[in-house]
């Protein structure tokens, strides 16, 4: 993430020229309520990366994350492959669920894990349908190959940036800052709280204690 860095000025030069032209036409009334609705963003996405910093809702995504691993596990009977395909998808799950849907990239991810529960209940495809699609995905491919060339640095970045942040592909420049920011914050918290589970499972592993029992307790503490 660190190539996406780029300096404030070149942010608001490269997000604010194709606005700064009407937003001079606009009448002063409705340009103060734009600021102050600007200003208070801000202040919420400043409070919502707070939030994924704090140990309270690190506890409260490791006691949602050990009870729906604990649902997986009952109802799988995969391989190993797709088990962690799995635990991976739950985890991602977890995490926008208890991003409340507030953000570009929760809604995504709900909405991508609500896809792919549908496509499995479905999984009939015609084989002439999907050699169609895989033909039109190429040719798209490589159109979106020749644009970007053309693309100056900046915004090649900020592109493959809208990439790797889910939802985030047609987001304007400044909410797709403020979207990665809290979607890195969000990502390191969940990396804390499933070392922290790992931990207890291999402690769990090397005593007599149930490792459901020991997880129980070490999350409610």
């Amino acid at each position: 993430m660190e190539s996406f860095i780029v300096s404030n000025d070149h942010v608001e030069s490269n997000c604010g020229t194709s606005s700064s032209s009407s937003s001079s036409m606009e009448p002063k009334r409705k340009r103060r309520r734009i600021e102050s609705q600007d200003g208070g963003g801000g202040g919420n996405q400043n409070a919502t990366v707070k939030r994924w910093r704090t140990e309270k809702e690190q506890q409260i995504y490791s006691s949602k994350l050990l009870q729906a691993l604990r649902h997986v596990r009952s109802r799988s009977q995969s391989q190993t492959t797709g088990r962690v395909r799995e635990v991976r998808d739950t985890a991602d799950r977890v995490l926008a669920v208890s991003a409340k849907g507030a953000t570009r990239w929760s809604r995504a991810m709900l909405a991508s894990s609500l896809s792919l529960r549908l496509k499995r209940r479905h999984r009939k495809v015609k084989v002439a349908a999907v050699i169609g699609c895989n033909r039109l995905k190429t040719t798209e491919t490589m159109n979106n190959k020749k644009k970007n060339q053309k693309l100056p640095a900046v915004d090649m970045k900020l592109r493959v940036l809208g990439r790797l942040i889910p939802g985030c592909r047609k987001a304007s420049c400044l909410n797709l800052l403020e979207e990665a920011t809290d979607y890195i914050a969000a990502l390191e918290m969940q990396v804390r709280a499933m070392a922290a589970l790992t931990e207890i499972l291999a402690a769990a592993a090397a005593q007599s204690t149930p490792a459901d029992d020991r997880l129980g307790a070490n999350v409610a503490s």
